[in-house]
């Protein structure tokens, strides 16, 4: 089987999921996985699909069809096998502010860390007013990194910021 990985973006409306799944069930592919949500009024997800090496062709170019009611990336899957890693989470929790998912992110890259998935929200601080910032988010670590340091460069940034960083 070959592994896909589809984008897709469009306005928001019913029936886009089902549109996409039609697709891939009609031309023999199989609904793996996927993150899908609507945000701002426009539908948004990444889906893994597979399908026989055979019918890749077809299917791709039957998701590209949709274009109109959706615009479909379509990438290949890796198989790669991935270096020995340590799961690790985070949840940072503060007064929203410009720049905190760059300076987290540059922080774990600098450690070699690798975002598997990251959830993000901004809603109202009912109590203090203004908008609180929180996310979520699980990674790998290289067996080879310095977790000490990433803990001490992650806790630099929770004064910088101005917000709470766990990590477990």
């Amino acid at each position: 089987m070959t592994t896909l990985i589809l984008t897709v973006a469009g306005s928001d409306r019913p029936g886009l999921v089902s549109a996409v799944a039609d697709v891939v069930d009609t031309h023999g592919g199989n609904w793996e996985n996927s993150q899908l949500a609507e945000l701002a009024g426009v539908f948004a997800g990444v889906i893994q699909v597979s399908v026989t090496p055979e019918r890749e062709g077809d299917l791709t170019s039957a998701l590209r069809a949709l274009d109109g009611l959706l615009t479909v990336a379509v990438h290949a899957g890796s198989d790669a096998a991935a270096a020995a890693a340590r799961p690790i989470s985070l949840q940072v929790l503060g007064n929203d502010r410009p720049g905190i998912v760059r300076e987290i992110s540059g922080v774990m890259q600098a450690h070699g860390v690798s975002i598997e998935k990251i959830g993000t929200e901004t809603k109202d601080a009912a109590m203090a007013g203004g908008r609180l910032f929180e996310a979520s988010v699980t990674a790998e670590v290289p067996a080879s990194a310095d977790l000490d340091a990433l803990r001490a460069d992650l806790e630099r940034l929770t004064s910088e910021l101005q917000v709470d960083i766990t990590l477990t």
